[in-house]
């Protein structure tokens, strides 16, 4: 782009061009991957392997959690990867997640500490509140990950709520922060109402918003909220409902790889559908969290910045919004935690 630069844009288009053709985006003071390896789902006997393989095809951004169960062997996947010399730590963003277990400030640093473990690195890039969802805590001595039960083996397991306000639990990540266990903080499923509260609270300001947006859940008014308060979006479950038919939480025909709008913006471009939706999300702004464990699919996944969708085609995906949330507590946690606690109204 920039040596065709031409008298046909003015300089705030080309602006726009260049930033909607960019591989990164600005959290903070650091440059993140606009496509990363989400870890969500990765059987813990694959993951080391598949983070191993994503990073020598070129992924430098790795989306884990403590929940995921996963993050030893992520951890192990890093270890060989910089073994082999394919990168250095700091080529690489690695985020993760704190529990809805740890949300007491006592437990945050904690919590943290055990994520670095893990992982085997000295500090995250990223750092997000899992859910706005605060849980009874649980000792990593007795179960780690803790997952949502308090105690599974009850004759009627539930999740056990433990109400702890959201900005103490927000004060003890400004901490990890402030001593350099973490680049950078933030949010994940939060609503415009939690977010709106948080700036009013945050001293340190949120680095990152990240939430399930697809074209069935465009997102577009808390996207819209979040980037004028200078907080950088990705957006998880990037192809919609591929992420939950194994799960039993969306069904195969409510795929949006087979909707009319992304087949014909694939047809023209001579791309996947797969790469079409995630460049349409690619192209809105937000960073994209993928996963697969395939190495072509990988390939296919971080091969999206060589083409662009047009006005028209980006709108014609945007249109499919059905406001479907695949991914929602007021839903799965009365269904499979015999626990109704609704986030979204």
């Amino acid at each position: 782009l920039r040596s065709n630069r031409s008298s046909c844009y003015t300089t705030r288009e080309y602006w726009e061009l260049e930033k909607r053709m960019t591989s990164t985006i600005d959290v903070a003071d650091k440059a993140m991957p606009a496509v990363g390896l989400g870890l969500w789902k990765i059987d813990s006997q694959q993951t080391a392997q598949v983070v191993c393989n994503a990073i020598e095809i070129g992924y430098r951004h790795l989306d884990s959690a403590a929940d995921y169960g996963n993050e030893l062997e992520v951890g192990a996947g890093i270890a060989q990867a910089l073994t082999k010399g394919l990168c250095v730590r700091e080529d690489l963003w690695i985020t993760s997640k704190l529990w809805n277990t740890y949300h007491s400030p006592e437990h945050v640093e904690a919590a943290c500490r055990r994520t670095l473990q893990d992982l085997g690195v000295e500090y995250l890039d990223l750092y997000l509140i899992h859910f706005p969802i605060s849980l009874q805590f649980v000792d990593f001595e007795t179960r780690y990950p803790p997952e949502w039960f308090f105690d599974p083996s009850a004759a009627q397991p539930k999740m056990q709520i433990d109400p702890v306000p959201l900005s103490d639990t927000w004060k003890a990540m400004e901490a990890l922060q402030e001593k350099g266990l973490v680049k950078n903080i933030g949010v994940c499923n939060y609503n415009s109402g939690l977010l709106h509260d948080l700036m009013a609270y945050a001293e340190i300001k949120p680095a990152m918003l990240q939430i399930e947006s697809h074209p069935y859940l465009t997102q577009d008014s808390l996207i819209r909220a979040a980037q004028a308060y200078s907080i950088a979006v990705t957006a998880f479950s990037p192809l919609g409902a591929l992420s939950y038919v194994s799960l039993d939480m969306a069904s195969e025909n409510e795929s949006v790889l087979q909707q009319q709008a992304v087949i014909a913006a694939a047809q023209r471009l001579q791309r996947s559908p797969a790469q079409i939706v995630l460049r349409w999300g690619i192209q809105r702004g937000t960073a994209v969290i993928p996963k697969t464990i395939n190495p072509d699919r990988l390939k296919e996944n971080l091969a999206l910045f060589d083409f662009e969708l047009s006005d028209e085609e980006m709108a014609a995906i945007s249109a499919l919004n059905q406001n479907r949330r695949f991914n929602d507590p007021g839903v799965f946690c009365d269904l499979a935690f015999n626990t109704f606690y609704p986030i979204y109204d």
